[in-house]
C-alpha cells in the first residue's frame, strides 16, 4: 500500500483528510501557476482556459459514464442544487437522507413552499412513495463515510415516478460513479478529484431534465460569444446551457487532475484506498474504539474520538472532526505508514 501518484505530491503532513480538500498534483499547480503568471502580465489567456474547461468538462463525462453534452460546469454544487429546487412546483415532495450534506439538502429547505422529508439513509429507498417528486442524497456521506444503496433507491424512485439527484462528492475520485444511473448528479472537485476549490459538475439527462437555467449567463448560449448582452437569444442545446461562468484559474489545473485520476484508474484507486481505510479501521478497534460501521468507504469515522483531530494536528497528522467524530480519510497519495502513524499517535 505505497502512494500510487509517484512524485506528484509532496505533502509536508501525514495528511488523510481528501473527503475535506483533495491534494493538488504537481502537473495542476503548473499549470494554475503559469496561468497565473499570464494573467499577471497581461498575456490572452482566454482560448487557453476555456479550452481547458471543455478538456475537463470531457473528462469528468468519461470517468462518470456519460457523455460531454450531459454535463455542464460550474464552481458549486449548493447553485447547480439550487437550480434544481427551482426548477420543482410548489408543494413538491423532496426525500432527503438525515444528516446529509447541507449543500444538498438546504436548497430545497430554503424555498418553504416544498415538502421535505427527512428520513435515515438507511430507510431512503423505502420511504420514497406516490407524491415524492424528488429523491436527493449524497452517494457517499461526507460525515461518516456510509455508501448510500443506490440501486434500490434508484429502482423505488422509478416505481413512483420520481426523479434522483445524487451528489457524488465524497465518491467521484475513487468509488465508481455511473451519472447514467441517475436523473441529476453533482460533484465538487476539490475533494478526491484533487482540483482547486472552483470546479464543480452537474450531470443532466439527455432530454436535459425539465431544468430551467436560472443562473444562466453569456456562456451558457448556444454562440457564446454572440450572447453577451441581453437576454440569451438561443441557449446551448446540451447541458452546457446550466453552465456557469467558470472560474477560470482552476479549471486551468483540474484538466490535469482529472487526467491523474484517468491513469490510475478509478478501480485501482479504489483497491488502493479501501485498503488503508481498512487498515486504519482494524487498528482503531484494536485500541477499543468502534468506527460508525461503513464497510467498503475510504472514509473512516471514529465516535468518541472527535476532540482528537486537534491534537493530533499538533503533530503533523491531518484529519478532521465530524458530527462529533473523528473522520480520517484515505486517498491515492497515501501508504500504509501513514495510517501506523495516525494509530500510533491515537495510541499515545
Amino acid at each position: 500500500m505505497e502512494s500510487l501518484a509517484g512524485a506528484e505530491f509532496a505533502p509536508q503532513t501525514t495528511y488523510l483528510n481528501t473527503a475535506s480538500n483533495g491534494l493538488i498534483p504537481a502537473r495542476s499547480l503548473t499549470a494554475i501557476k503559469a496561468g497565473l503568471d499570464a494573467t499577471a502580465a497581461g498575456s490572452r489567456l482566454a482560448d487557453a482556459a476555456y479550452a481547458a474547461v471543455e478538456e475537463t468538462r470531457a473528462a469528468y463525462a468519461r470517468l462518470v459514464g456519460v457523455p460531454a453534452r450531459q454535463v455542464a460546469t460550474g464552481s458549486s454544487a449548493a447553485v447547480f442544487a439550487g437550480m434544481i429546487a427551482t426548477s420543482l412546483p410548489p408543494g413538491a415532495e423532496v426525500l432527503v437522507a438525515d444528516g446529509d450534506f447541507s449543500s444538498l439538502v438546504n436548497p430545497f429547505a430554503v424555498r418553504g413552499d416544498l415538502k421535505l422529508r427527512i428520513v435515515s439513509l438507511e430507510e431512503i429507498a423505502e420511504a420514497v412513495r406516490p407524491g415524492t417528486a424528488l429523491v436527493a442524497v449524497s452517494a457517499v456521506q461526507s460525515a461518516d463515510g456510509r455508501i448510500a444503496e443506490l440501486d434500490a433507491i434508484r429502482e423505488a424512485a422509478r416505481a413512483h415516478g420520481a426523479r434522483t439527484l445524487v451528489d457524488v462528492s465524497q465518491a467521484a475520485g475513487w468509488f465508481p460513479v455511473n451519472a447514467a444511473e441517475a436523473d441529476y448528479t453533482v460533484c465538487v472537485g476539490y475533494k478526491w478529484l484533487l482540483c482547486p476549490r472552483g470546479v464543480a459538475f452537474l450531470t443532466v439527462p439527455e432530454d436535459l431534465g425539465g431544468l430551467t437555467p436560472v443562473f444562466a449567463g453569456w456562456v451558457a448560449g448556444e454562440d457564446p460569444w454572440a450572447s453577451c448582452y441581453g437576454p440569451v437569444a438561443e441557449l446551448a442545446h446540451s447541458a452546457r446551457r446550466f453552465d456557469e461562468s467558470p472560474a477560470l484559474h482552476p479549471y486551468l489545473a483540474g484538466r490535469h487532475s482529472l487526467a491523474l485520476i484517468e491513469e490510475l484508474g478509478t478501480e485501482a484507486i479504489a483497491a488502493h484506498d479501501r485498503a488503508l481505510a481498512d487498515r486504519f479501521r482494524a487498528g482503531v478497534t484494536e485500541l477499543g474504539h468502534r468506527p460508525v460501521a461503513a464497510p467498503g468507504s475510504a472514509i473512516v469515522s471514529v465516535p468518541g474520538l472527535g476532540d482528537a483531530a486537534a491534537r493530533l494536528a499538533e503533530r503533523d497528522v491531518a484529519v478532521s472532526s465530524r458530527a462529533g467524530n473523528l473522520r480520517a480519510s484515505f486517498h491515492l497519495y497515501n501508504t500504509a505508514a501513514d495510517v501506523d502513524r495516525l494509530l500510533e499517535a491515537l495510541s499515545g
